[in-house]
C-alpha cells in the first residue's frame, strides 16, 4: 500500500537509563503511539495510492494534527484527486484519512492539519520553557517512512542545548532570505544528542516521565544555517519548542 523506499540503516542506539526511566517509557508508549501518524498525500491514480513524507501527532480535540510545514507535498494534483492525508494503524489495520491545512507558521516550520473521521487519541502539550539541558526525552515517528509499514519507531534523546536558531555567517555573500529573517527574529530551539532522519520531521519530542510534548522534531530546518559547514551530520538533531505549537493552536482558535 505504501511506497517502499531504500534507506540508510539506522545506527544502533545504546541507552544507559535508570530502571525507573526505562519503566516510564515502556508504560508511556502504548499511550503515545496511537497519537503518532504519518503525513503525506493520497492519489487515486497512483500506485501505491498513499505516500508518506513525514510524521505528525494528534492534538487538541483528536481531529487536529501538528507537523512541520515542510513535510506535506508542496504541489498536489488536485485536478486528478490528490489530497493531503494522514496514515495510521487502527484497530482494522492501516488506515488513510483525508486532511486539510488549517494554519501554517512558516517562521517556525509548523503546520496544523484537520483530519476526517472519528477523533484519535491526542497528546498533551507541555511547557517548553520548563525544559532543562540534560533532560531525558524521547521522540516517536517514521525515520525511514513506511518502508516497514506503519510501525513508528521510538528513540531516546538528551537535551544537549537550548540555543538561538540563528548563527552569524562568514560573509555577506552567504546570506539568504531565510537567514536574514532569522537574524531579525531569532528564537530558541532544542539541540538534541540524537540522530533524526527526514521521515522524523514532525515527530513529537516528549518528556520521559510525563509523556508531555516538549518540542517538534525538525530534521532539516537548521541545515543551511548552523550546519552549513557540515555534510550529513551525525548524532545532532533539532526540535522546535512546543510553546510555538500552543501559539499556532491559539491563533487557529483551538484549545491546546
Amino acid at each position: 500500500m505504501f511506497r517502499r523506499n531504500l534507506a540508510r540503516p539506522l545506527a544502533a542506539l545504546c541507552l544507559f537509563l535508570s530502571p525507573a526511566v526505562q519503566a516510564d517509557i515502556v508504560e508511556l508508549l502504548p499511550r503515545i503511539k496511537p497519537a503518532v501518524v504519518g503525513v503525506g498525500s493520497q492519489h487515486p491514480l497512483r500506485s501505491p495510492r498513499a505516500r508518506l513524507s513525514g510524521t505528525g501527532f494528534v492534538v487538541a480535540d483528536g481531529r487536529h494534527v501538528v507537523t512541520n510545514a515542510h513535510v506535506p507535498p508542496t504541489l498536489l494534483e488536485t485536478e486528478k484527486g490528490e489530497t493531503l492525508a494522514v496514515m495510521l494503524r487502527g484497530p482494522n489495520g492501516e488506515e488513510v484519512r483525508r486532511a486539510e491545512k488549517v494554519m501554517s507558521d512558516p517562521e517556525h516550520d509548523l503546520l496544523l492539519l484537520k483530519i476526517e473521521g472519528a477523533p484519535l487519541p491526542a497528546l498533551k502539550l507541555g511547557n517548553s520553557d520548563r525544559a532543562r539541558e540534560g533532560q531525558s526525552l524521547y521522540f516517536t515517528g517514521y525515520p525511514i517512512g513506511a518502508v516497514l509499514g506503519l510501525y513508528p519507531a521510538t528513540h531516546h534523546a538528551g537535551l544537549a542545548a537550548v540555543a538561538p536558531i540563528y548563527s552569524p555567517v562568514a560573509s555577506v555573500r552567504s546570506l539568504t532570505p531565510r537567514l536574514i529573517r532569522q537574524a531579525n527574529k531569532p528564537f530558541l530551539i532544542f539541540q538534541l544528542d540524537a540522530t533524526a532522519y527526514p521521515g522524523n520531521s514532525g515527530s513529537p519530542l516528549y518528556d520521559a516521565e510525563s509523556g508531555e510534548v516538549m518540542a517538534v522534531i525538525n530534521a532539516v530546518f537548521v541545515k543551511g544555517s548552523k550546519e552549513s559547514v557540515l555534510k550529513d551530520p551525525s548524532g545532532i538533531s533539532y526540535a522546535i519548542p512546543v510553546n510555538y505549537v500552543r501559539e499556532l493552536l491559539e491563533s487557529a482558535g483551538i484549545a491546546p
